[in-house]
């Protein structure tokens, strides 16, 4: 079922325009370790059974060698308890908004929706390295995504469905930065106006049952 999921989920990204090519990866955790798409994987011919089981040490099992930024997902599972599936793509607004190296601040209430007043953009250094693992990780602490500067995004949930809205919504509020920028500059919201923001998110879209 999880293959079938990450199989649906890699999908989904490339039908709304978030992934070219083999260009980004999904992966879920199972278990101890995780499941993770292959590495060159071809949406038209990927399968469910083609994803790639892992220890986050690095171990894999099968012949299929998985994504080249297996790393990177291993040392946010690792690192992050929360996180249950990841989705990592060069979408084209977070990749230009990266490739400024600049974080996207709270310009929209929606923002600290990831976890705080801002996302960050972890410092560039070679992809599929040990070293780009580590600064995502970190890029990512007290956050449910980051960008990764001249690079891409990344984005982690609490299921496929939840990673999915993470990474379009962080798509979507970097085209809106970028528009912003490009119209004059938009006005940030201050402390008190975050500290507000976030206090009604804690009613907000929730009916009188799941509220506690």
């Amino acid at each position: 079922m999880l293959r079938a999921d990450l199989l649906q989920l890699y999908g989904r990204l490339h039908r709304h325009g978030m992934m070219i090519g083999s260009s980004g990866n999904v992966s879920a955790r199972a278990g101890a370790g995780m499941l993770i798409t292959p590495t060159g994987c071809d949406i038209d011919s990927l399968a469910a059974d083609h994803m790639v089981e892992m220890s986050l040490a690095g171990a894999a099992i099968g012949l299929r060698r998985p994504s080249s930024e297996w790393e990177m997902h291993a040392a946010i599972y690792r690192e992050h308890p929360d996180a249950q599936v990841i989705v990592h793509t060069h979408s084209d607004h977070a990749t230009a908004l990266a490739c400024l190296g600049r974080p996207l601040p709270a310009f929209h209430y929606n923002v600290l929706t990831f976890g705080g007043p801002d996302i960050r953009c972890a410092p560039y250094v070679t992809f599929g390295t040990p070293e780009l693992a580590a600064l995502a990780s970190a890029a990512m602490a007290g956050r449910r995504g980051c960008l990764l500067a001249n690079h891409g995004m990344i984005v982690h949930g609490r299921d496929v469905a939840d990673a999915l809205t993470s990474a379009l919504l962080l798509e979507a509020m970097c085209k809106q930065y970028l528009l912003a920028l490009a119209a004059g500059g938009p006005r940030l919201l201050n402390e008190t106006e975050i500290a507000q923001a976030i206090a009604r998110f804690g009613t907000y879209g929730k009916q009188p049952e799941n509220l506690s």
